[in-house]
């Protein structure tokens, strides 16, 4: 396999491109989940319009390529599949009745809970530095629950069950990263993501209007572009240097629910938000210093 050359200024632009279209999709769910297009959806025909075009952009996509497919842990793609499926649907489910930043900023937890749960199952060691990064993030988090009995939002339990759920996964990705290529793996993990979401929206389907068809490809497409976008942009520097530029996503959707809802974020969404980031970027930062004092 030839290696991909460095250009960090191309992994950048691919990686903002892929936290604008991640927040897009994220504000698309949120129109399907309320009554702007029509009758709210379920949110799990949300994720199942998720899955069943951006599988269909997959497959044309291997289609076109006929890339060399190798072998299958199936195991590990089911593991994998399952806690994404639950946790693109939880999400879309708390985006429907919290702003869309706040749901962002609290998914940004997801590497911390990895972190947390690679303990028990890659025993993986966490230094005082890792659990700082997580005990700062999840004040963030705190913050934006606003356990009060006057400011409690429950439906911001979703996302955070959402980023433990896609925590999860990450684990699951690790233990596939290496073992098979990358399309190999979007390919089969859509496949099985699209059968879990048929199974599971056949309880709950309505017919969608014209205006949710086209939302639910759009998401479907864009999920699959900034999958592409995303891995791309990683192949081509450092985690370390594009790993912050994701944060960007927490911007892009301010800036869309306040274009399409109106919806300003008060000042405990920005310290909230502000909290995870500062949390993020410290992790961020170690393993930037452990990867150059290993290289030495």
């Amino acid at each position: 396999m030839t290696p991909i050359s460095q250009n960090p200024a191309l992994a950048a632009l691919l990686i903002l491109v892929a936290s604008a279209i991640l927040a897009g999709t994220t504000l698309l769910a949120k129109a399907l989940g309320t009554d702007v297009l029509g009758p709210a959806l379920n949110p799990m025909q949300i994720s199942h319009g998720r899955f069943l075009f951006a599988f269909l952009v997959i497959v044309t996509t291997v289609g076109i390529l006929r890339p060399r497919l190798g072998r299958v842990h199936w195991g590990l793609h089911v593991g994998r599949t399952s806690f994404g499926w639950l946790g693109i649907t939880l999400m879309f489910a708390s985006v429907a009745f919290i702003p869309i930043a706040d749901a962002t900023a609290i998914s940004f937890l997801n590497p911390v809970f990895a972190m947390v749960l690679a303990i028990p199952l890659l025993k993986e060691g966490v230094g005082p530095w890792r659990w700082m990064a997580a005990i700062v993030a999840l004040i963030g988090a705190l913050v934006l629950l606003r356990p009060t009995p006057a400011s409690f939002q429950p439906a911001a339990l979703l996302a955070l069950t959402a980023a433990a759920v896609i925590g999860m996964e990450l684990i699951f990705i690790k233990k596939l990263s290496g073992r098979e290529i990358p399309i190999q793996i979007l390919l089969i993990n859509n496949a099985m993501g699209l059968t879990i979401a048929t199974v599971a929206v056949s309880f709950v389907f309505q017919m969608p209007t014209p205006q949710q068809w086209a939302a639910l490809a759009a998401i479907g497409v864009l999920m699959a572009c900034a999958q592409a976008c995303f891995v791309n942009g990683m192949a081509r520097a450092d985690a370390s240097f594009v790993a912050p530029i994701s944060y960007a996503t927490l911007i892009f959707a301010a800036l869309y629910d306040f274009a399409v809802f109106q919806v300003v974020p008060d000042s405990v969404s920005m310290i909230g938000s502000a909290i995870i980031l500062t949390g993020g970027l410290i992790l961020v930062w170690r393993e930037a210093r452990q990867r150059q004092a290993l290289s030495r």
